[in-house]
């Protein structure tokens, strides 16, 4: 194995890392352990330092043009070949956590690569994304512009479980 296989694998540790601590650390908040869960905030963003130092070093941030069709592939590529083998093999096991927590996420991916699309083709024309506010609703990743809807046409969630993004 050479360094760029190196930094891929621990961009990926880093990645996982911070997510896992990030969930380690709601949980620790919810059982009233608010120290336990700042330190578990503060890992998770050391790990982030780590994750994007790797990825720099890897030369995978590139200009904006060229990160968003990297993240329109990504996000195609979930959609049409890495969820569907996952749904089909949870439906097989009958694990319905995973299949439903799998078919939530094809759900979104679509979205996040037409959002991609449109981002692409507004910075080809030399301008920002028109937008207004973006919210994302925290039971399945469902990612809309404007608004919230009353309900998530994705989970079926009430409005209230979108969080604005800043």
């Amino acid at each position: 194995m050479g360094t760029v296989e190196d930094l891929k694998t621990a961009f990926a540790g880093e990645s996982q890392a911070n997510r896992r601590y990030l969930a380690f650390a709601k949980k620790a908040e919810q059982d009233g352990f608010k120290q336990v869960a700042k330190l578990f905030r503060a890992a998770a963003h050391a790990e982030t330092v780590h994750a994007l130092n790797h990825l720099k070093a890897l030369g995978e941030v590139k200009e904006t043009a060229e990160n968003l069709k990297a993240a329109v592939s990504g996000e195609t590529f979930e959609f049409t070949n890495m969820y569907p083998g996952m749904i089909k093999r949870a439906e097989e096991e009958g694990n319905e956590a995973a299949k439903t927590s799998f078919n939530n996420a094809n759900h979104v991916e679509k979205i996040h690569a037409d959002l991609y699309k449109k981002a692409l083709d507004a910075i080809s024309s030399g301008k920002d994304v028109e937008t207004n506010d973006i919210y994302v609703c925290q039971i399945c990743g469902n990612t809309v512009e404007g608004g919230a809807p009353e309900k998530c046409p994705i989970c079926g969630f009430p409005k209230s479980s979108f969080n604005k993004v800043e």
